[in-house]
């Protein structure tokens, strides 16, 4: 999908929507195959059919929320309505805001968090629709990668998660992960959502980390105290780092040269 589409989709969801009659009941199934450690949250999103005039006051419980407590209660599988009634308004969904979660320590706030998303119209190009096998099941494709740095004087390692579209191949595309569906697809169908965590970390901001044999040595900049400490052609004055685990170390990932 072209990345004109795919910003439309994750950035407002604000095309142009048209649904079925909302006497209807039917659902879908969206369920995701992550790695070890990664999750999802998902807001299903609902505006009025077409044709409808009224509008929910506030926009309020025109969402729904799927794996809001991810940490203790997650279930991959998601069982998700294509219509609702709210204050008397028929709604059709629209679309899933998606979050990818994923942890690197034990600290509540070792985690990395990146944007995903699926798109629900009556009608969309047909290069924007995915299909379906013979099972009633869809599948679309990302990759994440940790993009470490330093944080504080004590520079502790911290990661940022960074997630990107791909096709079945693996094959980078452009944008997020996102899919296209057309609201009569749907119905008792499984949608599932198939991220890749690549093993290669790669440092979150440049000339701030050389290669080395074993990994990267952190340039020690101005001092422990400066926030940015750049390597600016300084390759031989290097600094210790912490680990999220608290261990000091002089090479990332492998602690030790």
């Amino acid at each position: 999908m072209n990345s004109v589409f795919k910003g439309l989709v994750l950035v407002c969801g604000l095309l142009s929507l048209s649904g079925c009659s909302p006497s209807k009941s039917e659902t879908f199934t969206f369920t995701a195959e992550l790695p070890p450690n990664v999750y999802y949250h998902a807001d299903a999103v609902y505006v009025p059919a077409k044709g409808e005039t009224c509008r929910v006051p506030g926009g309020k419980n025109t969402w729904v929320e799927f794996n809001r407590h991810w940490r203790k209660e997650y279930k991959p599988d998601s069982k998700i309505a294509l219509y609702r009634t709210v204050s008397g308004c028929p709604l059709v969904i629209s679309h899933l805001r998606l979050q990818i979660y994923a942890t690197y320590g034990t600290d509540r706030g070792d985690f990395g968090v990146d944007n995903a998303g699926m798109v629900v119209r009556e009608e969309l190009p047909v290069e924007y629709i995915e299909s379906f096998n013979a099972l009633g099941e869809s599948v679309f494709y990302g990759q994440c990668q940790w993009l470490f740095r330093t944080s504080g004087s004590k520079r502790r390692i911290v990661k940022i998660l960074d997630c990107k579209d791909t096709d079945a191949t693996g094959a980078l595309t452009r944008g997020r992960p996102v899919a296209g569906y057309t609201l009569d697809q749907l119905p008792g169908k499984t949608v599932k959502m198939k991220i890749k965590l690549l093993a290669e970390e790669r440092p979150y901001m440049g000339d701030t980390w050389v290669k080395v044999p074993n990994g990267w040595k952190r340039c020690m900049g101005k001092g422990f105290e400066d926030p940015y400490a750049f390597c600016r052609g300084n390759y031989k004055d290097f600094s210790h780092f912490m680990m999220p685990d608290g261990k000091q170390c002089t090479v990332y990932p492998g602690c030790t040269e």
